[in-house]
């Protein structure tokens, strides 16, 4: 069995400030885990919503499973994520604030071979928030650069 597996959501952060962090199980069909542990998912836009009192994380791309013979198979569908109450609770009171939104961030399989996304509820950032991100990581990669030139 491939642990390994691990699809991140590389603009969330880039995107979104994220507060608080989740792992919850998801509720998938035969043919799409069989995907997931070929690694063909992505997280891109993925982002969650309530119905009535469950999380359903939506615009989650799960490929075809290449030896599947399903028909009519829609690989973003709305799929249900497995939290106990207390943390939907948690998760419901803040999402109720404007700006606030719960995205996916990683799709991994845990020891036990199960399906597992993290999400986290996020403040999404300005355009001057996302330069500030840009200008900080551009001055540690200079310095390193420096501190290596100094060092050699």
């Amino acid at each position: 069995m491939n642990s390994s597996v691990n699809i991140n959501n590389k603009k969330a952060k880039y995107d979104y400030s994220l507060l608080d962090k989740y792992t919850c199980g998801i509720v998938l069909t035969g043919n799409e885990i069989k995907s997931i542990r070929n690694s063909k998912a992505s997280l891109n836009n993925a982002y969650c919503e309530f119905e009535g009192n469950e999380l359903f994380v939506v615009n989650m791309h799960i490929d075809l499973y290449e030896n599947s013979s399903e028909t009519n198979y829609d690989p973003k569908r709305r799929r249900k994520l497995l939290l106990n109450r207390q943390e939907l609770k948690k998760i419901e009171k803040q999402v109720i604030d404007v700006g606030i939104t719960v995205v996916a961030t990683s799709l991994f399989l845990s020891k036990k071979g199960m399906a597992k996304l993290n999400v986290s509820v996020a403040k999404g950032k300005r355009e001057f928030d996302k330069r500030d991100v840009i200008k900080d990581r551009e001055s540690k990669i200079t310095l390193k650069r420096i501190k290596k030139d100094f060092n050699t």
